[in-house]
């Protein structure tokens, strides 16, 4: 890389330090240029980036960030994981990381939280937030349910009198 490309490439990972709320560090040591574009893919398909970075540039690029606490993660061969939905960043490379013992987790950031590796495990944990809307929505509609439940109930209860009458009435 040359001058201007770092510049660039400082210029962008601050913009993502600005705009985004959750950075996962990782130690990507060992890692087959397979496992890494596997990683990629599963990190994409969960709404999120993961980018290698220089420690140098990237410590440029978080000078005066909300995420200056990951600076002591930034040591050896790391790369970098972001996203807005933290759940789906941290879900995604702690389960890659579950099958592939060469990717580590370092710690992270939410925010100006600044994360060890078993923060961002229990962050994995957690649903995400497509999982949280659903559980929501759920929530909201089983009451609705219930009332049309309860609603139909007495009109059923009638309508079974009713079939009871009409068959003593058959019998007698």
């Amino acid at each position: 890389m040359d001058r201007q490309e770092k510049r660039a490439f400082v210029e962008f990972l601050a913009n993502v330090f600005n705009s985004t709320s959750m950075v996962v560090v990782t130690e990507n040591k060992g890692l087959t240029v397979a496992d890494v574009t596997e990683l990629r893919r599963r990190v994409r398909a969960a709404g999120a980036t993961y980018k290698v970075a220089k420690n140098r540039l990237a410590r440029l690029a978080l000078d005066g960030t909300q995420f200056d606490g990951i600076l002591p993660l930034l040591k050896g061969p790391t790369a970098l994981a972001w996203s807005e939905d933290p759940v789906a960043v941290a879900k995604a490379i702690v389960e890659f990381a579950k099958t592939n013992e060469k990717l580590v987790v370092l710690g992270g950031a939410l925010g100006n939280q600044t994360l060890d590796a078993n923060g961002i495990k229990a962050l994995a944990a957690l649903p995400s937030l497509d999982e949280l809307r659903a559980q929501l929505v759920g929530m909201i509609s089983t009451p609705a349910t219930r009332i049309a439940g309860v609603v139909q109930a007495p009109a059923g209860q009638l309508a079974r009198v009713f079939g009871a009458y009409a068959k003593t009435g058959e019998a007698a």
